[in-house]
């Protein structure tokens, strides 16, 4: 796994978390190559704007240079993990 990618992924939890916290937060789960996931928690799971509030780190990722595309979303009683897939920009 290239250390950029981990950089990058840590450098947009760290904005994401900046501006969404404490009603979301996001954490770095797992990586590999082709994908990574993110836990999603907080009381934004409550709201009608559950998937805006992931779509937000696919954006900040976009920003930073990095394609992704979500490719699932597995609920939890705290929110969500998700699945991220790499489409390109960062090797």
């Amino acid at each position: 796994m290239p250390m950029d990618l981990r950089e990058t992924l840590e450098g947009a939890i760290l904005e994401y978390n900046k501006y969404r916290s404490p009603e979301a937060e996001a954490n770095l789960v797992s990586i590999s190559m082709e994908e990574f996931k993110i836990e999603f928690r907080g009381s934004f799971c409550y709201t009608c704007g559950f998937y805006d509030y992931i779509e937000d780190y696919r954006v900040i990722l976009e920003d930073m240079g990095l394609s992704t595309v979500i490719s699932s979303i597995e609920e939890t009683e705290e929110g969500a993990i998700v699945t991220f897939k790499v489409l390109g920009g960062q090797t």
